[in-house]
């Protein structure tokens, strides 16, 4: 069976703007979606990138534009200047992993939600109420907040490790098993096409 293995951050816009596309494609394709929230701005600084509060102003008043235009592609309500960010992305990432691993919710949208909260309803995706909240939006257990803690920040630091040795550099990353790569929500319809039988 075909593999995406999707690298994210549960803080970054692009990924928030992918929306629940992923899923529809991988269904629409018999293939199978891996989920893997990272530390993005830990894979910039491994993979030769500048985290965006680092890098050059026309760099980041072009990605304000960009940002802009994309949300108006794919329709989604867009703060350009969210109240919490950036924000500790462990607490989240490991409840995703929890639910990931233990729950039978709905992952994919789970991925949306949580970057949601932030993007669209400005609320603070490192605490433990706006947490649970985004498990319970997408099928989970709100437990699961609070279970896994070990083994989610293992699981974290892994796929870290896994995003470098793969040749991801950026937040959404989608790797397919035949190594094909495809950096940023904007390439979707790339993957979508290439799972189809294109380039």
């Amino acid at each position: 069976m075909t593999q995406i293995d999707c690298y994210f951050s549960v803080i970054s816009p692009y990924t928030y703007l992918a929306g629940e596309r992923l899923d529809e494609i991988a269904q629409r394709h018999n293939a199978r979606v891996v989920y893997r929230p990272l530390d993005v701005i830990a894979l910039f600084s491994r993979t030769g990138g500048t985290a965006p509060k680092e890098r050059h102003a026309s760099r980041k008043e072009y990605r304000l534009q960009e940002l802009v235009r994309q949300a108006k592609n794919v329709g989604l309500p867009l703060n350009l200047q969210p109240a919490h960010w950036p924000v500790n992305q462990a607490p989240a990432s490991y409840a995703f992993i929890a639910a990931k691993n233990n729950g039978d919710g709905n992952i994919g949208k789970l991925m949306h939600v949580m970057t949601r909260a932030c993007w669209s309803e400005q609320r603070d995706v490192s605490q433990d109420e706006v947490i649970r909240d985004c498990l319970s939006a997408a099928g989970f257990d709100p437990a699961l907040a609070d279970s896994g803690l070990l083994q989610g920040a293992e699981e974290y630091v892994a796929n870290l490790e896994h995003a470098v040795e793969a040749g991801a550099f950026g937040a959404p990353f989608f790797i397919v098993n035949d190594g094909q790569r495809f950096w940023g929500q904007d390439r979707l319809a790339d993957l979508d096409a290439h799972l189809a039988g294109g380039v």
